[in-house]
């Protein structure tokens, strides 16, 4: 049985220049892109979330 991931493949465009950045950011951290990507959306939805409740949008 093939190797099964536990989460769905996401596909998104990036400059290399930006990509190849974070890479080394997250290596240098001892993280890999996909824990710092992950961090990062989770943020950006729990302030645009807290943001919509104050606004009441």
């Amino acid at each position: 049985m093939p190797n099964k991931p536990k989460t769905t493949l996401r596909n998104f465009r990036i400059p290399d220049d930006e990509y190849a950045a974070a890479k080394a950011a997250a290596e240098a951290n001892g993280e890999s892109l996909t824990d710092v990507v992950r961090r990062a959306l989770s943020g950006y939805a729990k302030r645009t979330e807290k943001k919509q409740r104050q606004t009441g949008a």
